[in-house]
C-alpha cells in the first residue's frame, strides 16, 4: 500500500495502525506529535484504533510555543 507521509510517498506491505505508523517510521517526540490523516486531526487516545490505509495521506505535525 502506498501512504503520502509529509508530502512524500512510502510504501508498506500492509494496513497500519497510526501508532504502528508512528513506530514504523521512527517519529521522534511522539508524545509531542499531532496526527493528521486526511485533513483530519486525530485524537491521541485513537491512534491505536485507527487504521491507515492504501492512499491515504498522513501529516506529523508539531506545535511550538515561544516569542515574546
Amino acid at each position: 500500500m502506498t501512504v503520502t507521509i509529509n508530502g512524500k510517498q512510502n510504501t508498506f506491505e500492509q494496513e497500519l495502525t497510526v501508532q504502528e505508523l508512528l513506530e514504523k517510521v521512527n517519529v521522534e517526540l511522539q508524545e509531542y506529535v499531532t496526527v493528521q490523516v486526511n485533513d483530519e486531526i486525530l485524537k491521541r487516545e485513537n491512534f491505536d484504533f485507527t487504521t491507515i490505509r492504501d492512499g491515504d495521506r498522513v501529516e506529523f505535525l508539531y506545535y511550538m510555543g515561544g516569542g515574546c
